[in-house]
């Protein structure tokens, strides 16, 4: 019999609420008790303390971390977020959903994340490079091209990558840029990764559009969070020619029933990195913007959002989470109920990032680079056969999407982990 970990070392609201969507997933497919804990568990994590010399001379030590959830399918894989609310639970779960998205849509990987408690928004871009090359230079023991591949997430980007294959490039004594994928183009970034996350949210938005007979023309789309994800999701959505209806970040939410201006938007931010202030449609607050009358409501921001008190209002045909996690456990069963909403879950969801992060990789490796149309391409067929297994899955047996997204994902680490057998 299996001894059943029991460990406070993840305690968290986001951490049980990972572990509970494990638990009815492995219970849907009778999952063996022998390797439900080796499934479930993180492989190992790790604490950093991370001191830089601020720009007015003092020293500051920050507190990182990097956990890596699977490593039986191949390297980890995941991003890193730079966050004043970052938690070693958040970490975990975020790690453990990772492993079922990347198995999931077939990527050759395992889930990991990483994180620092910081608010970038407080740091000069010295400090922020510093601080940057401090995490890199401390995970250097534990990752590696085929060993753990990080990612920008929230509050990191191209130029925090750039940083970080630095300096691991220059720690090994030669360029490695399959070191971290989200990188610029010309350090060996992929044309169309910037774009992915958002790109796949809207690609599958149309999707399932077309599967519940709504015209692409006539659909209302309101995206909470408007960064790197929500931003480009509302691009790609504005270009099929859904009306953008309103948008949010951590500063202010607007709700413009005639449509947003996106381009306008985008300007906006460029300008003043919020969207405080933007004159582009009425100013409302984020919790109103998830309950607005629409036709797709698109969480684009951090976890648990949609919640036992939000649920029963939302008046959308369509949730398509572009965070992770944005829906708590007990709101799911809501929604599950109420039987009028359809859910993409945001394992499949928001899945085009680590996809196109996977051809990045490919592409460092093989130094072989393809065209943003290929990108897309490649992007967008793995999309539809990952968003047909899950309506297979969810047919023939009777689940909820988001059960279907993870039975698949969780099932396919499993088997592999019992194929590989216990090493001594």
């Amino acid at each position: 019999m299996s001894k059943v970990i029991v460990s406070s070392l993840y305690d968290s609201d986001v951490f049980r609420m990972a572990c509970r969507q494990f638990d009815k997933a492995a219970d849907a497919i009778n999952l063996p008790e022998s390797i439900r804990d080796r499934t479930k568990y993180p492989r190992r994590t790790f604490a950093v303390a991370l001191p830089i010399r601020r720009d007015d001379g003092s020293i500051t030590v920050f507190e990182g971390y990097r956990v890596q959830h699977n490593l039986t399918t191949g390297p980890a894989k995941g991003g890193i977020r730079f966050h004043q609310h970052v938690t070693l639970g958040e970490v975990a779960a975020l790690a453990m959903w990772m492993s079922w998205k990347t198995s999931l849509v077939g990527l050759p990987y395992g889930g990991a994340k990483g994180g620092v408690i910081v608010d970038p928004n407080q740091l000069s871009l010295g400090e922020l490079e510093r601080l940057s090359r401090r995490y890199m230079q401390e995970l250097i023991p534990f990752i590696g091209p085929h060993v753990d591949v990080p990612a920008p997430d929230v509050g990191t980007n191209e130029k925090v990558m750039a940083w970080m294959m630095d300096t691991y490039s220059n720690h090994v004594g030669h360029i490695v840029p399959g070191i971290v994928t989200g990188k610029p183009i010309s350090i060996g970034g992929s044309q169309g990764r910037r774009e992915a996350t958002g790109a796949g949210i809207a690609y599958l938005i149309t999707k399932y559009l077309a599967d519940l007979k709504i015209p692409v023309r006539k659909a209302t789309v309101a995206i909470q969070g408007f960064g790197n994800v929500g931003s480009e999701a509302a691009v790609a959505l504005d270009h099929y020619g859904l009306k953008i209806i309103a948008i949010s970040d951590h500063t202010a939410a607007f709700y413009n029933p005639k449509g947003i201006n996106i381009k306008k938007a985008l300007a906006f931010v460029r300008s003043q990195r919020v969207l405080k202030d933007f004159d582009g449609g009425e100013e409302i607050t984020n919790a109103e913007l998830l309950e607005l009358k629409c036709t797709v409501l698109a969480p684009c921001a951090l976890e648990r959002v949609i919640t036992p008190e939000n649920a029963p209002k939302l008046k959308c045909r369509i949730i398509a989470e572009g965070a992770n996690g944005p829906t708590t456990f007990q709101a799911d069963r809501i929604i599950e109920e109420r039987e009028d909403i359809e859910l993409i879950p945001d394992v499949l969801c928001n899945s085009g990032g680590v996809i196109v992060s996977y051809f990045e990789w490919c592409q460092n490796l093989q130094n072989f680079y393809w065209t943003r149309e290929e990108v897309l391409t490649k992007l967008f067929a793995i999309l539809d056969r990952a968003k047909d297994s899950v309506e297979f899955q969810k047919r023939k047996f009777k689940f909820s999407r988001r059960l279907a997204a993870l039975t698949l994902g969780i099932q396919r680490v499993a088997d592999a982990k019992i194929a590989r057998g216990l090493f001594p």
